[in-house]
């Protein structure tokens, strides 16, 4: 079934080419095609100039228009329209200096890879190969256009686009390539963490997102970008024994998430990156605190690729609490409860579980089951309705001062106490919450009104 990107790419290209210009598929929606992919956008490769360009439709977005890159917005999904063209030097490592319009044939020299550098005529199918593409599809191997060192001096964000592209198609990366990515590896950190941070949410929602980080390390793309995770290499996680470090367990856990978000997929990344700092030796690895350390590194991370606010404050609530549920059977049904309600809640239990399939081993002739917990809660909170999971409080802090008593310390001690009573079931009513406050007071010494904020 025709998708309403192509559907939209097919309109742009049958208008351009009825203007007389030469219009052609091009990049990445050609490689999915050939792939037996359904290609999420279309960009479309031409010899018409921006400002032709422009002419030939109502709805435009100049996105590089310098760069010959206009968006075209009029038949719903956006096509990206590219003038052919031959690329200057590239004083920043991401744009050309400067560009020169060209034929289709010189266009495709300056792109990454061969397996992207493919064109498509729209109307037949035909492939236009000009440096061997197909042939490296069939062999599944990534070779850079031309001279590697070039393509990687050109941007340097594709020495990670290479260990994606190799980790998501399962390709073998061709040995010039890789010895360039090896030789550049550091040049990756001149990239601005925003586009870092744009790379790596294709990784980690990909379900070759575990290969992608193991292929990041072996390039040595990993120590430049995150440290925090390749500090992970060689600590040896639980029982020595085993023979599993911590960067291999995670690439584990990664590997075991269901269709994770960007924020799951890094939280799960960086949930054990306390464990180098906090690991002591011995017969069984100690890591106390880790994850209060990994909360701090999450952050610095989240800070350093320019995610939102709330992506990073999701990554970070999901590192400090990766094991919160692990002994959800002991927990007071109020703890339980506020664990329920938290927004990210279903996130924090998905990363818990693989985490805990991925230690199982470890645990292997103890008492204790992760699993076990895992599923004790997931059957308490499928049971539960929003209203009996987050209830609203029966008592709020304008009863408190109705009471007379002022905002202070004891205020807000008062209001967690009925409320976990309320979570636990023992308080059911307003008029119990109140008597609770009440109750409370007197076991301090205190009645309605003595109470006054300090």
């Amino acid at each position: 079934m025709e998708s309403e990107a192509r559907r939209a790419a097919e309109e742009v290209a049958r208008r351009l080419k009825g203007k007389g210009f030469r219009a052609l598929f091009a990049g990445g929606c050609v490689r999915d095609t050939l792939l037996g992919l359904n290609p999420q956008d279309y960009d479309v490769a031409t010899d018409a100039v921006p400002k032709e360009v422009r002419g030939l439709f109502k709805k435009t977005v100049p996105i590089g228009e310098r760069f010959g890159v206009m968006t075209v917005m009029e038949f719903g999904p956006k096509v990206e329209v590219t003038t052919f063209r031959r690329e200057g030097r590239y004083a920043d490592g991401r744009r050309p200096d400067e560009v020169e319009f060209v034929s289709a044939k010189e266009d495709v020299l300056r792109r990454d890879f061969t397996i992207n550098a493919l064109l498509m005529e729209p109307d037949t199918g035909e492939i236009l190969d000009y440096v061997g593409g197909r042939e490296d599809m069939k062999r599944k191997v990534l070779r850079a256009v031309g001279e590697p060192r070039e393509r990687f001096g050109e941007d340097h964000l594709r020495l990670l686009r290479a260990a994606r592209f190799a980790a998501r198609l399962g390709y073998e990366i061709e040995p010039k390539t890789r010895e360039a990515i090896v030789e550049m590896a550091g040049l990756v950190t001149s990239v601005s963490g925003e586009r870092i941070r744009n790379e790596l949410e294709r990784m980690l929602v990909d379900g070759s997102r575990a290969e992608g980080i193991r292929l990041m390390s072996e390039l040595g793309l990993l120590k430049h970008l995150l440290p925090e995770v390749e500090a992970m290499n060689g600590v040896p996680n639980f029982r020595e024994a085993e023979g599993k470090d911590v960067l291999e367990h995670t690439l584990e856990v990664l590997g075991l998430l269901e269709s994770p978000s960007f924020v799951l997929g890094l939280a799960a990344l960086l949930h054990d990156a306390g464990k180098p700092e906090a690991y002591t030796g011995g017969e069984r690895a100690r890591f106390a605190r880790h994850e209060v350390i990994g909360e701090e590194l999450a952050r610095e991370v989240c800070e350093r690729l320019r995610t939102s606010a709330e992506e990073r404050e999701g990554v970070c609530r999901l590192v400090r609490n990766h094991m919160a549920l692990a002994n959800a059977r002991k927990m007071r049904l109020s703890k339980l409860r506020r664990l329920f309600a938290e927004e990210r809640f279903e996130e924090m239990a998905e990363l818990f579980r693989a985490d805990s399939v991925a230690s199982l081993p470890a645990f292997e002739g103890t008492d204790f089951s992760p699993m076990e917990e895992y599923e004790f809660a997931m059957s308490l909170y499928s049971s539960m309705s929003e209203e009996e999971i987050a209830p609203p409080p029966l008592v709020r802090g304008g009863d408190l001062i109705s009471m007379g008593l002022e905002p202070g310390p004891l205020f807000g001690e008062l209001l967690e106490q009925v409320r976990d009573a309320q979570l636990e079931g023992t308080v059911k009513t307003k008029d119990e919450g109140l008597a609770m406050v009440r109750e409370l007071l007197e076991e301090r010494g205190m009645s309605d009104g003595t109470q006054r904020g300090d």
